[in-house]
């Protein structure tokens, strides 16, 4: 949930602790028996909090459970020299004020801003001699007509309509990402004074409203229409509705006939990195690149940040106030408030006591379907995959299409939509969606020379198998061998153009030569996409209202991105998003352990 900088100034203020102590008086040593606040999981959104918090003052531990830091923004060596973002693997709607305030370019952040973005092959036999076509789109709008031509003159014209129509939707909606969501339980049953409260948040939807105007109607049936309507009302070729509905539907169990799928879109529309709207870039180092950064400008100003740190409850005391946590060891460390960036789920349902929470509440949080239909596969390979439609050139070096999110089984909409059937049916699509990345063609730091680093987005696989089976190691090797054939070996008549296919360069760890996720938890929440936002805990203190005071969480993940945690303006506020990894992805075969990339303990500078 959101919940304001003075609604947290307020819980800790109101604490029977000491007053807060300087923000640098114990960064230095070791683990202390008592903090300001304590953060739950060193995942980007709980380290953009901690940075915000330490740096208002607010003298803030972080505890991950892991021994690297990142959660889901993540690098990590599972080959020796070859650098892998393990989840996260694309950088947008990283907030312009987290990137000035926390001084991100300050401390290590490089981005790789990716222009052409998106490459569809073609899966046909070129006529004539020619190579099959394919799909290329960049921000240079004539050359995207251009390659829009080739399959319908009609949508080369109606294209760039359309990019100002969504862009005009992601003006208007953008601003709602800083401010708390319309708390709607106080509105339906909310005392006079919360419901009055509760205006205020009325106030960014009513400011969107009247910036989308007349079209209003229009727009409100993008976010709640299925995509291929809205897509259909635009353009008749299937190749470019295909690529565009890749965005309303990826890392969503749902399909593009689903409603509310244009909500999905939205958010890949929406964002921009260093002052290129709609932008998305590859981080220089990998996605753990970004938590570093993070990390260093807490670290800075103080606060202390420990991994191998299990949280197993939050505190509290008998008037329902917390007061810190108890880690897995039996240590109790104290706090006036506890951040958690770890899911809805495991925040209210395993980590704080029950007695506190309303039966309702607990109800709509274990109701939460946060099921995914991703598995991710990284690979190495000693050279860059060649297509049948964009050939490599002969020396091997990444071409503008490499650069791109490379859309595979993704002609038309139908295939789409058929992939997410099979899932349906408990069975891993026959012919999934797959989005590749290579992001070893911009940034040569990521594998070693001549060689890349792929990483590949495959869905629909069913989160449990037809029957109730669970998947064991023969069943996710089986998928990920299946998965990862068309870069190994000669496909035939397919994308990949022999015999320049390329091959594995080192095998993984048992069980397999490439390391499979099974992603835990959708960003979108699940099956089906939904424009509700739940409050999930008050954080001020209310008599009407028997939770806990001190506890802050928000129910939105999202792995992709590093979206806004803390909004920081005259009255900052918290709005704590789900990182989803140690709750959202499970590696087959464990954690590789590298102590190469081990952080035992973080310390200000």
């Amino acid at each position: 949930m959101a919940a304001s900088g003075r609604g947290l100034c307020k819980a800790v203020a109101a604490s029977p602790f000491p007053a807060w102590r300087g923000a640098h008086s114990e960064a230095r040593g070791g683990l202390k028996s008592e903090y300001d606040a304590v953060v739950i999981g060193a995942g980007h959104n709980g380290l953009v909090a901690a940075a915000y918090l330490q740096r208002l003052g607010v003298n803030t531990a972080v505890f991950e459970t892991r021994h690297v830091i990142g959660g889901a923004a993540v690098t990590e060596e599972i080959i020796p020299e070859f650098k892998f973002s393990r989840a996260s693997y694309l950088l947008s709607l990283l907030r312009p004020q987290i990137y000035t305030d926390l001084e991100l370019k300050k401390h290590g952040l490089r981005l790789h801003l990716r222009n052409p973005h998106s490459f569809t092959p073609m899966l046909e036999e070129g006529a004539g001699g020619k190579v099959p076509r394919s799909l290329l789109l960049g921000t240079d709008m004539a050359e995207n007509q251009k390659q829009i031509a080739q399959f319908s003159q009609k949508d080369a014209q109606a294209f760039p309509r359309y990019e100002e129509f969504m862009h005009c939707l992601a003006l208007a909606i953008d601003p709602l990402l800083d401010v708390a969501p319309v708390d709607m339980a106080a509105f339906q049953r909310g005392s006079l004074l919360q419901r009055i409260r509760s205006l205020s948040t009325l106030k960014p939807l009513l400011k969107a409203g009247r910036i989308l105007g007349a079209q209003l109607p229009r727009y409100y049936e993008v976010l709640t229409a299925p995509i291929t309507k809205m897509l259909d009302q635009w353009f008749e070729s299937e190749p470019l509705k295909a690529t565009l509905a890749t965005d309303a539907v990826i890392g969503a169990m749902t399909s593009p006939h689903t409603p509310g799928s244009g909500y999905v879109l939205l958010h890949h529309v929406m964002g921009g990195l260093e002052g290129t709207p709609g932008a998305w870039g590859y981080v220089q180092g990998g996605m753990g690149a970004l938590s570093d950064a993070i990390a260093i400008s807490a670290t800075t100003h103080g606060a202390s940040i420990f991994t191998e740190k299990t949280v197993v409850k939050v505190q509290v005391n008998s008037e329902g106030r917390v007061q810190g946590v108890v880690l897995e060891d039996g240590t109790e460390v104290r706090s006036r408030a506890v951040l958690s960036s770890t899911s809805p789920q495991i925040t209210f349902l395993k980590l704080a006591p029950q007695e506190w929470l309303p039966e309702e509440f607990v109800e709509r949080i274990s109701q939460l379907d946060t099921r995914s239909p991703v598995t991710k596969i990284n690979v190495a390979v000693d050279r860059l995959p060649s297509f049948l439609a964009a050939p490599n050139a002969p020396g091997g070096q990444p071409l503008p299409h490499h650069q791109c999110s490379i859309h595979l089984n993704c002609e038309d909409t139908l295939l789409l939509h058929q992939a997410f059937e099979d899932a349906m049916d408990g069975l891993p699509s026959h012919r999934p969606m797959i989005e590749l990345c290579i992001p070893s063609s911009l940034d040569p730091t990521l594998a070693p020379a001549g060689c890349h680093v792929v990483s590949l987005f495959t869905q629909y696989t069913p989160y449990t198998l037809a029957g109730g089976k669970a998947w064991d190691e023969q069943e996710r090797n089986a998928y990920a061998d299946r998965e990862h054939i068309p870069l190994c070996h000669d496909p035939g008549p397919a994308l990949l153009c022999p015999p320049c296919t390329p091959a594995l360069r080192l095998p993984l760890p048992s069980p397999g030569p490439v390391s499979l996720w099974k992603w835990r938890s959708s960003w979108a929440h699940g099956e089906g996409v939904g424009l509700t936002q739940a409050a999930v805990c008050k954080g001020d203190d209310d008599a009407s209202h028997r939770g806990m005071c001190g506890l802050y969480t928000h129910t939105h993940s999202s792995p992709k991105y590093a979206p806004c945690v803390i909004q920081h303006s005259p009255t900052p506020s918290i709005i704590m998003q789900e990182p989803q990894f140690l709750a959202g992805c499970e590696e087959a075969g464990g954690p590789v352990e590298n102590p190469k990339w081990q952080v035992t303990a973080a310390a200000s500078n």
